[in-house]
């Protein structure tokens, strides 16, 4: 059974700040997890306002039926177990409209970490599994380390982990495979563990994580997903609707910032100011609707917060409007 401190929300008044919740209006949470940040949105757009509530992992949408089912939020919080990458079929089925603001916590929940038995994190003893929603995806984080050759395995850890030892950790791997499959997340740290210096292992940031966000991105096709649900939240959205993302890593936060730069509004040939939302003769460098960005550098957690939840310390927040 889970607990209600399933996933403590990062960066909550900022959220709030930039997404400017009111009465009435409907927003989405397309990582919902245990609903810290869709129950203080649907707060403050009572009475009638909702929130379309989506995330991939069954075991989170059940936790948060359970938590709303005896609540005032019972009638307007829609939960939906899917992939957010499919945002436009999913608010077709569950017909919701008329959208104010996106939210995206790209952040993994604590309890992935700490309770799923999936192999997340490096501290613990588990199968090396990794996969969001295990009923929906068949690739396992094991499939990976144990089929894959070694340059496919190296370019992951590169690409997805921008690990400086991948070389030398999937030579390892491959080598390590032909005498014992690596099942488990402890078969994984002691391989990555053979791999490295021993400099390398007496860090303040574990030798192994690096390796397993890495094999995490690549099981979930977490980047992929983000590149493609971007240009669908900024089709759907209201007109002066909001979007917020909260990225984790650089190669997240790098997609953010491409994509919001991509789409920034125009008014004869230079930048629209911050304070100006009017509508009309807007264009971006890309075809379609146009963003005005909010903040010109990424919003951080402050010291307080990092100290009472430290994995808030690598949070990135953005934030735009729709014009």
């Amino acid at each position: 059974m889970m607990k209600d401190s399933v996933h403590v929300p990062v960066l909550q008044k900022e959220v709030l700040k930039y997404l400017k919740p009111a009465a009435n209006e409907n927003f989405i949470d397309c990582t919902v997890d245990g609903g810290g940040h869709a129950l203080d949105i649907l707060e403050m757009t009572q009475p009638k306002g909702k929130l379309l509530g989506i995330d991939r992992d069954e075991e989170m949408i059940r936790y948060l039926e359970s938590k709303i089912q005896n609540s005032k939020f019972k009638d307007r919080l829609i939960p939906a177990c899917d992939n957010f990458v499919n945002l436009k079929k999913i608010i077709k089925k569950k017909k919701f409209g008329n959208i104010s603001g996106i939210l995206f916590d790209l952040g993994m929940s604590s309890w992935h970490l700490e309770k799923s038995g999936r192999g997340f994190s490096f501290l613990r003893d588990e199968p090396l599994d990794m996969r969001y929603n295990p009923n929906t995806q068949e690739i396992r984080a094991a499939d990976i380390v144990n089929q894959l050759r070694e340059s496919e395995i190296d370019k992951i850890l590169k690409e997805y982990g921008e690990e400086r030892f991948a070389g030398r950790i999937a030579r390892e791997i491959v080598k390590t495979r032909k005498v014992k499959r690596i099942i488990a997340s402890s078969d994984l740290v002691e391989v990555i563990r053979r791999a490295v210096p021993k400099w390398y292992q007496h860090r303040r940031v574990h030798f192994a994580t690096k390796t397993f966000q890495a094999l995490r991105i690549a099981v979930n096709t977490e980047l992929d997903n983000l590149k493609q649900v971007l240009p669908k939240a900024l089709e759907i959205l209201n007109v002066k609707g909001r979007i917020v993302v909260i990225s984790f890593h650089s190669l997240e936060d790098r997609i953010v910032k491409n994509f919001f730069k991509e789409h920034k509004c125009y008014r004869d040939g230079g930048a629209m100011p911050l304070d100006s939302l009017e509508v009309g003769r807007l264009s971006s460098k890309e075809e379609g609707p146009c963003l005005q960005i909010l903040t010109k550098k990424p919003f951080t957690p402050e010291a307080e917060e990092i100290k009472m939840n430290p994995r808030s310390r690598s949070a990135k927040l953005r934030a735009a409007i729709k014009v």
